[in-house]
């Protein structure tokens, strides 16, 4: 399969899989059962499946390449069956990248450094001028999110949204204020305002 037909798998999949999410939580009229997210500080990201990383190995060209955490939470570096990255830091990932190089015995006390050159990408749905998928930047709140999808409709209920967030190994549902940080991955919808 090209990278283009992949990437469009990958896209249609998962708003696939937003769009049943959505379906699924229609019974949570307007988020009056719902409570809020645990806060999201954006300094403790984790690595997560569909990330783009960069690992650059000091002194050793041909071991610094750009990366995507698949699917399974790995990332297929070099001299290894693959190392596990999802829920991990930068810092992290890079001790392990360091591990997995001393213990093939390639490199005696490698320096490795992980950097995200791209995140996980973020849905806004619902009451928004241009529903959809938007890369996330650091810092984003709800209301920037909004913003990337066009703003508000007039039927908007701008104060009220809910937002679907992968944490380990589950989805967390809640209440979302427009100054809460988003975090990658985040599935938002906004509410229709009832005349």
């Amino acid at each position: 399969m090209t990278s283009g037909c992949s990437s469009l798998f990958r896209r249609t999949r998962a708003l696939a899989a937003i769009g049943s999410i959505a379906v699924s939580l229609a019974a949570c009229a307007e988020g009056g059962d719902l409570k809020p997210v645990p806060p999201y500080d954006p300094g403790a990201y984790t690595l997560g499946v569909d990330d783009q990383i960069r690992v650059i190995t000091y002194g050793q060209d041909q071991l610094t390449s750009d990366f995507r955490v698949d699917s399974t939470g790995k990332v297929a570096f070099p001299l290894t069956d693959g190392l596990q990255a999802a829920g991990l830091t930068t810092t992290q990932f890079a001790d392990e990248v360091k591990e997995a190089l001393e213990h093939s015995r390639m490199l005696r006390d490698p320096k490795v450094s992980v950097e995200i050159t791209a995140y996980r990408m973020i849905s806004v749905l619902g009451e928004v001028a241009r529903p959809g998928q938007y890369p996330y930047q650091p810092g984003m709140t709800m209301l920037t999110a909004v913003a990337s999808a066009g703003g508000f409709t007039y039927r908007s209920l701008e104060s009220r949204a809910y937002v679907i967030r992968q944490e380990g190994e589950e989805s967390v549902v809640g209440k979302i204020k427009p100054q809460d940080y988003v975090k990658p991955g985040d599935v938002i919808k906004i509410y229709e305002r009832h005349f």
